[in-house]
């Protein structure tokens, strides 16, 4: 058994320029926003994240982070196409390969499975493959002779997530209505970063809750970080919802001038800076 506490910018400091790098959350909620904001403090550039964009995305390609996104969509949920990524994505600013929501779940079973690719129907009779003309399709070898798109593995270099809960394991548990896909993002990855809104006692995970919501098992995990209000501004039920008023001023605020009021300081000055804005 093994502490692996440890600080965002000890996580960070793991990660390397060119990395493949999954994101876990969903749009504009549960995303792992104390990391990416550690992630943009860092000289970590040149990446291909993979992920079910929110202001990850967004942040990221702003600051130019961004070599290749592989992702399904870019939104604020409640806005809904991310602003800065679609003005980085308008400037030609990285690559993009778009899939279906569908794909992109089974490349990452893929890769957490240690398979070259799956089979999946979503994609078939769509633009998917005319926007991602490197993809191939697989014929059934049985007597249905179906066809499908050969889906190949997101493996990833370093994935990121947040959650409710976890032990200082590794072990990690949402309190939310749903689990989105952070255990495939973090068994997908050679190293995986957890950060949370408390960690506590093993024991203490399923005094409450029920085992199934131990999502993330610690065998898969590298580091845990303890990060109260760590998915701000997006929303960690039950924790908190989304802080809609902040996430209105991400979306409509330029860029330079959001990243100079909220990201030049630590995660402390962040906070900071929410509390006297709000």
């Amino acid at each position: 058994m093994t502490d692996k506490t440890m600080t965002a910018e000890e996580a960070v400091s793991r990660l390397e320029s060119g990395m493949t790098l999954g994101i876990g959350g969903w749009g504009s909620r549960r995303k792992p926003m104390a990391l990416v904001r550690a992630l943009l403090r860092s000289g970590v550039t040149d990446l291909t994240v993979v992920s079910y964009g929110g202001p990850d995305v967004g942040m990221l390609a702003a600051a130019g982070r961004i070599r290749k996104l592989v992702a399904a969509f870019a939104t604020l949920d409640s806005v809904p196409l991310e602003p800065h990524y679609r003005a980085a994505r308008e400037r030609g600013a990285f690559e993009l390969a778009e899939v279906d929501e569908a794909m992109f779940l089974w490349g990452l079973r893929a890769a957490a499975n240690r398979l070259p690719f799956l089979p999946v129907r979503a994609g078939i009779g769509s633009d998917v493959m005319r926007v991602n003309p490197s993809l191939r399709t697989v014929t059934s070898p049985y007597d249905d002779g179906e066809t499908f798109v050969a889906m190949p593995a997101l493996r990833l270099d370093a994935a990121l997530v947040h959650v409710n809960r976890a032990d200082r394991l590794g072990n990690g548990q949402y309190l939310g209505p749903d689990p989105y896909f952070d255990d495939l993002f973090c068994a997908a990855a050679d190293t995986a970063y957890l950060s949370c809104e408390r960690i506590v006692d093993t024991a203490e995970l399923t005094k409450a809750a029920a085992p199934q919501t131990l999502l993330i098992k610690r065998h898969v995990v590298t580091g845990v970080v303890e990060a109260p209000g760590g998915a701000h501004f997006t929303s960690c039920a039950p924790d908190y919802g989304r802080d809609e008023a902040f996430q209105k001023r991400y979306a409509t605020t330029p860029w330079e001038e959001f990243a100079g009021r909220y990201l030049a300081g630590d995660e402390a000055a962040y906070r900071t800076a929410v509390e006297e804005d709000a």
